[in-house]
């Protein structure tokens, strides 16, 4: 694809765009099962202070032992020292291989609870080897929190084996979300600025970011301001509107590489198998 400033990349596209953001729509709520009470308490039991303890040893623990500099440089959209709060402390509590052990058993059950009979079901089953074949299949390259759930064992049991899969394709998405934001010149904190305007919300009524700090927050808005993002009521400008259109269709277009693997009969034969799951999964988080 060219034409866009600053970046000339070449994708290929073996499903329709609406596809890769539906199999989006349905990979989230399964993956995210890992941020609810199951796994948190799991965390917690081994020693983590509070929920984001057992976010960021959960979260990170692919990446190793990394620094809270790169953890933060990967994950990308955390306010400046968020992630130094929790690491390194967490690896005094538990390795980096404890923690992705405790993040897939507190996972596994997290999912099973949700999605209840669904769990023992022959789609599930399909669901989860065809979602791990797609999940596997893409380059690593520039993919760095991707590349470190690649390098995992693929679960044996079913429901850990989708979870895992979900896991995979999100991360992969998330990669690649962050480098369409980069080459767009949004900051990590600007991109929930962006995501609550497209919510219709006010930048400090956003769950992700209205903690920080009123000045930090105002000198972050002022700046997408000034550069035409955002008006003078702090609502969106025609042009931060365009960025965010813009940043959604290259993150679609990044995510697609996976789903080149399968085939126009078995993706949509995922969709179809995926959807009842994610529902289950989503009304249970409500």
């Amino acid at each position: 694809m060219k034409g866009r400033p600053g970046l000339e990349v070449e994708l290929r596209m073996a499903h329709s765009q609406a596809k890769v953001r539906r199999m989006f729509e349905l990979v989230e709520p399964i993956a995210t099962v890992t941020f609810s009470d199951i796994p948190n308490d799991e965390f917690l039991a081994v020693g983590m202070r509070n929920y984001w303890d057992g976010y960021f040893a959960g979260r990170a623990a692919p990446l190793g032992l990394a620094s809270s500099e790169v953890v933060h440089a990967v994950f990308y959209n955390f306010a400046p020292g968020e992630v130094a709060r929790h690491i390194p402390r967490v690896w005094a509590k538990v390795t980096p291989a404890e923690a992705i052990a405790i993040r897939e058993r507190g996972s596994a059950a997290a999912l099973r609870a949700a999605i209840g009979a669904l769990a023992d079901s022959t789609s599930l089953v399909r669901a989860a080897e065809v979602a791990t074949r797609a999940a596997v299949s893409a380059p690593i390259e520039g993919r760095v929190l991707y590349a470190g759930l690649r390098a995992l064992a693929v679960p044996e049991d079913p429901v850990a084996r989708l979870w895992h899969a979900a896991t995979l394709l999100r991360e992969h998405r998330g990669d690649g979300h962050n480098a369409a934001l980069v080459a767009n010149g949004i900051g990590g904190t600007e991109s929930h600025v962006l995501m609550a305007l497209a919510l219709g919300m006010r930048a400090e009524e956003f769950g992700r970011i209205h903690h920080l700090p009123k000045a930090r927050l105002d000198a972050v808005v002022d700046g997408m301001r000034d550069r035409g993002l955002v008006d003078a009521d702090g609502g969106f400008t025609d042009a931060g509107r365009e960025t965010k259109a813009r940043i959604e269709a290259l993150t679609d277009e990044l995510a697609a590489p996976p789903y080149n693997s399968l085939s126009v009969e078995e993706l949509d034969q995922l969709i179809t198998d995926l959807e009842p799951i994610a529902a289950a999964a989503q009304e249970a988080d409500r």
